[in-house]
């Protein structure tokens, strides 16, 4: 396994690293490999490019709340709010 020294790190940053990590039952080490492990997936399976529902079913995909639901381009229609 490699290791990875980061350094300047803002004691802000670092506060709040803490508390993510300490929300999520983890080390502060682990919440931040589990951080760089999912930009790292995220950066490889190009994402960034994904539509906006592909994006929100990801991000909680993990958690069990979101089943697979197709994407609909194309099928909302702009409200009729009539002239006044």
């Amino acid at each position: 396994m490699a290791q990875l020294l980061v350094r300047n790190l803002d004691d802000a940053v670092k506060q709040r690293l803490q508390r993510r990590a300490a929300r999520r039952g983890r080390s502060m080490e682990e919440e931040a490999r589990e951080i760089l492990r999912a930009a790292a997936d995220q950066d490889e399976a190009g994402s960034q490019t994904a539509e906006l529902g592909t994006r929100i079913a990801q991000r909680f995909a993990g958690l069990g709340l979101v089943e697979e639901l197709p994407e609909l381009h194309g099928i909302a229609v702009p409200a009729d709010l009539g002239s006044t």
